[in-house]
């Protein structure tokens, strides 16, 4: 008896199909011709149903199939014709009829050059051919599926289409690249589904698409069919500004939101507010404050709302949380017709073990090292990424260019940056395995690192990446041709927390720790630094910024204006976390909204006008951004007072004429008569003061012109005398 392209099958081949268990189950199914006879014949497998009869184009019928099998198998021979266009009039075992068309007549939508691009690790857009797509073929609309699953034995797309029955949508493989892939007629958008997966040890795992565009609301975790492509976007003027305005001497000031806290609905704050009320209310918002950009905690699909989307399950997939794809695109357009960047939390570091997720993907190590050694985050209960593996390579660059591209994304903020790079991070000796050199360097993660940031930056002009990356690896924000990782900004870690160690202390202490206000001058330039007070500084038992000022309540309030006014001052790029903009008095909570209601009290809302002020002050002085990564654009006038704790310092911008003066009095003494040094022999205007009345400040004022002597001091030929408020940051600019 020949085998599957035998009219005729063996008992032991009808008994794999109906198990699911065939090989090559398009080479059984569908519409064949015998190799001897060169007679037509159809094979179907449907399960529950009385009779199939089989239906041509115009629906006319062309006879009932045999049923092979009482479970419902199915063949019927037509003699020597060609291939056509059939369909099957199915009766269920309930006596209901019904017409369906069959996904095994259907030709594969994975061509050749996928097949070569997937294996080669170089499909840059694998996100428009693996996962699910609506498609027409032959005249039929219907979902196209595809995902990679290299050591399944047997893939099927099950959903409430086929009662969620993996013997039905068996899907075709692709031995050389191990993608499978099936089109199933008479379905769309809105349709639930999961791969299950037929391991070689013959056990059957439910996962959720890798590449799925959309998926249901948690705790359900199946993925939703969803066209992204229907968006029509109205922010072509915002990138086209952000083609040609370079970010590096541009100003930044970064709101970073956890949209699931920021505000909520309900009179408990129960409930989300949707990514189109965000859109009503957060771009005005961040607007009003002066924000220039704002940065998302992962919106990317999540099972736990614990992780705050730092654990992915959904790499293509913004969290229905809070709606839906198009609802998403929406926030970002509006906050691009606003002006405001939108940058997102990008997490390639790890992934969660849920059962559904990719963890074990195909019964294997697919997305992760087998050994734990190099495979296992201890710290967080999660899986690393096989760098190292050209699928994964792919499927992570493809993730980030998907993003910037298709949801118009702004900046890639890369999370976890450190536990990338060491093979040793937070490992004892004996848990991590060296690489081929000895060294506890990943070389797989800094290769793929360096490949994602010259992609994005090749394929999306204006786009930035940003390392959230808390070691001293050299040139991460330096260009990959000159040996660096090719971020274009990095978080600066060690100044958040020398100098939140400072500002901390008591203030009469303050002048032994000096040393934490102005170390960060000596490395400031050798990367290009974003300043963060993210929110990773407010919870965990960390307290709220404003718990961390020491002195009674007036104090801490001055204390927290003085040190945002030193941060917006000091090179680098800016990053405030939401509530912190209000000082809000308890740390965090992801599961409750921020406590906008503090704004009814004087002192909250006066430090809400401060940061909104100070972001409007730092835009209008270029020279406090346009030179952050250049030591051209930073002068000390006096870094060395540390019996005071007054530190005093120069920003330039790009005309040398621009300068700005910053003076922080970091106790609560007022100093009169304090003398600083000044290049420029002319008059100086106090432009902005932290201690100001509408502040909720003290009201210590450098009122009127304030001229300069040849009186030289700190170096410099020229002086002017001053009035330090208490714990305060006072800005001057020059008069011509």
């Amino acid at each position: 008896m020949e085998n599957t392209l035998s009219n005729l099958l063996s008992k032991k081949e009808v008994e794999a199909i109906i198990n699911g268990d065939y090989v090559n189950v398009f080479a059984v199914l569908g519409i064949h011709k015998d190799k001897g006879t060169k007679e037509v014949f159809i094979r179907t497998y449907q399960p529950d149903t009385n009779s199939v009869e089989l239906l041509d184009a115009q629906d006319k019928s062309l006879g009932f199939m045999k049923k092979l099998d009482e479970r419902g198998f199915y063949q019927i021979n037509l003699g020597a014709i060609q291939d056509f266009h059939y369909k099957f009039k199915i009766e269920n075992s309930s006596g209901d009829f019904f017409v369906k068309e069959d996904s095994y007549r259907f030709p594969s939508t994975i061509g050749d050059i996928d097949v070569y691009l997937l294996s080669e690790g170089t499909h840059l857009e694998m996100y428009k051919k693996l996962g699910a797509h609506e498609v027409v073929l032959d005249g039929v609309k219907g979902v196209s599926f595809a995902v990679w699953a290299p050591n399944a034995k047997r893939v099927s797309v099950v959903g409430n289409f086929n009662n969620w029955d993996g013997r039905v949508h068996v899907m075709r493989k692709h031995i050389s690249c191990g993608i499978w892939d099936v089109f199933i007629p008479q379905i769309g958008q809105g349709e639930v589904y999961k791969f299950e997966i037929k391991t070689a040890k013959n056990y059957i795992l439910l996962k959720s698409d890798p590449l799925a565009f959309y998926a249901e609301k948690r705790p359900h975790t199946a993925s939703v069919v969803y066209d992204i492509e229907k968006y029509d976007w109205e922010d072509k003027d915002w990138m086209k500004y952000r083609k040609v305005n370079n970010s590096f001497d541009q100003a930044m000031s970064i709101y970073e939101v956890h949209l699931g806290s920021w505000r909520r609905n309900g009179m408990f704050g129960e409930d989300y507010l949707s990514y189109r009320e965000l859109a009503e209310r957060l771009v005005p918002y961040v607007t009003n404050m002066g924000y220039t950009h704002v940065e998302l905690l992962p919106p990317t699909e999540h099972p736990f709302d614990g992780s705050w989307g730092y654990q992915v399950i959904g790499m293509f997939a913004p969290t229905s949380r809070f709606g839906t794809p198009e609802d998403f695109k929406f926030l970002v357009d509006k906050f691009h017709q606003a002006g405001i960047g939108v940058i997102i939390d990008w997490v390639p570091a790890h992934f969660p073990k849920d059962a559904h997720g990719l963890a074990e993907f195909d019964g294997t190590a697919l997305y992760e090292h087998a050994d734990p050694r190099k495979g296992e985050h201890n710290d967080w209960g999660t899986k690393i990424y096989n760098f190292g593996r050209t699928e994964v390579y792919n499927f992570l660059c493809a993730s980030a260019l998907f993003w910037l591209k298709e949801y118009h994304i702004d900046g890639l903020r890369v999370d976890a940056v450190a536990s990338m790079l060491y093979l040793d991070y937070s490992r004892k000796n004996g848990e991590w395995i060296p690489n081929v050199y000895g060294g506890n360097e990943n070389l797989e993660a800094i290769s793929f690192l360096r490949r994602a940031n010259e992609l994005a930056y090749t394929h999306n002009e204006g786009a930035i990446t940003i390392a959230e990356e808390s070691t001293a690896w050299p040139m991460v924000s330096r260009p990959t041709d000159m040996g660096g990782l090719g971020f274009g900004l990095k978080w600066n870690m060690g100044w958040m927390n020398d100098t939140l160690r400072y500002i901390a202390e008591n203030p009469v202490h303050r002048k032994y720790h000096h040393g934490l206000l102005t170390f960060g001058l000596i490395y400031a330039f050798n990367e290009n630094f974003v300043l963060p007070i993210s929110h990773d500084e407010v919870v965990h038992g960390k307290g709220s910024m404003l718990s961390k000022m020491p002195g009674d309540e007036w104090q801490k309030f001055a204390n927290l204006r003085a040190y945002y006014g030193f941060m917006f001052t000091h090179p680098g790029k800016k990053l405030m976390f939401m509530g912190c903009e209000f000082a809000q008095d308890w740390e965090w909570n992801a599961n409750e909204s921020l406590r906008w209601h503090l704004l009814d009290y004087p002192m909250y809302k006066s430090m809400q006008d401060y940061v909104r002020d100070l972001n409007f002050m730092y835009r209008a002085n270029p020279s406090l951004y346009e030179q952050d990564f250049n030591y051209q654009g930073f002068e000390w006038i006096d870094h060395s007072n540390a019996d005071d704790s007054v530190v005093s310092y120069i920003r330039k911008g790009n005309d040398p004429r621009d300068y700005t003066i910053t003076i922080c009095n970091f106790t609560p003494v007022v100093r009169t008569d304090y003398r600083i040094g000044v290049n420029e022999k002319c008059a100086y205007q106090e432009i902005f003061n932290s201690d100001d009345v509408k502040y909720w400040g003290s009201g210590v004022k450098n009122e009127g012109e304030i001229w300069a002597s040849d009186y030289g001091w700190n170096f410099k030929s020229n002086s002017i005398k001053l009035t330090l408020p208490p714990l305060s940051t006072i800005i001057l600019k020059p008069i011509r």
